[in-house]
C-alpha cells in the first residue's frame, strides 16, 4: 500500500476519539437525568403512601367515634382538658382552638381520645415512642386520635355531634385530619297500622 500524502491521514487521527468521548458524554447527561427522575418518582410515590396511610388511620378513627355514639352507651357531654383510651371515651363541650394543628390543644392542655383498638391489632405497629426521630419502617408514628364534641339539640330534636379525628403515616410530617357531623336521634313510637 502506498500513502499518496502522509498528512490527511494524520490529520483524521484524534477523531474517533473525540467522536466516542462525545457520544459518552451524551449517554452518561441522559443516564444521570434518568437515575435523578426516577429518584423523584420514587419519593413523590412514598409520600402518597404515606398520606394514604395517614387518612386511612384518621378515617378508621372516625368511624369508631361514629360507632361509639350509636351505641348509646356514651358518658354525659363535659368540658375536656386531657386525653383518655377510647375505651372510656369522652364526649367535650368545649373544643380545641384550631383541629388543624395537631396535637389538639385545650386550656394548655393536650385533648382527644386515644383510639386503642388501633394499636391491640399488631400488623398496625404504632411506635410508642412518638420523639424518635426514625420510627420503625412500616410503623405509624403515633395513635389515632378522635375529639367529639358535642354541638346540642337542633330543633328536629335528637343530638348533634362533631367528630374530628387525626390519623399519622409512618412520619410526624404524614398527618391527616378528617372532620364529621353526626346526628343521633331516638326511634318514635309509631302507631300501628289498621
Amino acid at each position: 500500500m502506498k500513502r499518496l500524502n502522509g498528512h490527511p491521514l494524520s490529520r483524521q487521527r484524534g477523531m474517533a476519539l473525540i467522536s466516542a468521548l462525545l457520544l459518552l458524554l451524551v449517554v452518561t447527561i441522559m443516564a444521570v437525568s434518568m437515575f435523578r427522575s426516577y429518584g423523584m418518582q420514587e419519593k413523590i410515590a412514598g409520600n402518597t403512601r404515606e398520606k394514604q396511610r395517614a387518612l386511612n388511620a384518621a378515617v378508621s378513627a372516625q368511624q369508631y367515634a361514629e360507632y361509639w355514639l350509636s351505641t348509646g352507651t356514651t358518658p354525659s357531654s363535659a368540658a375536656c382538658g386531657g386525653v383518655v383510651s377510647s375505651t372510656v371515651g369522652q364526649i367535650c363541650t368545649n373544643s380545641p382552638t384550631d383541629f388543624t394543628a395537631v396535637p389538639w390543644m385545650s386550656g394548655g392542655a393536650a385533648v382527644g381520645v386515644n383510639y386503642t383498638q388501633f394499636t391491640a391489632n399488631p400488623i398496625n405497629n404504632v411506635s410508642n415512642n412518638v420523639q424518635a426521630t426514625a420510627p420503625t419502617v412500616g410503623s405509624y408514628y403515633a395513635v389515632p386520635q378522635f375529639y367529639i364534641t358535642d354541638l346540642g339539640s337542633p330543633a328536629g330534636g335528637g343530638e348533634l355531634y362533631q367528630i374530628d379525628a387525626v390519623g399519622y403515616g409512618g412520619t410526624p410530617n404524614a398527618v391527616a385530619v378528617v372532620e364529621s357531623t353526626y346526628l343521633i336521634t331516638t326511634p318514635t313510637a309509631r302507631s300501628p297500622d289498621k
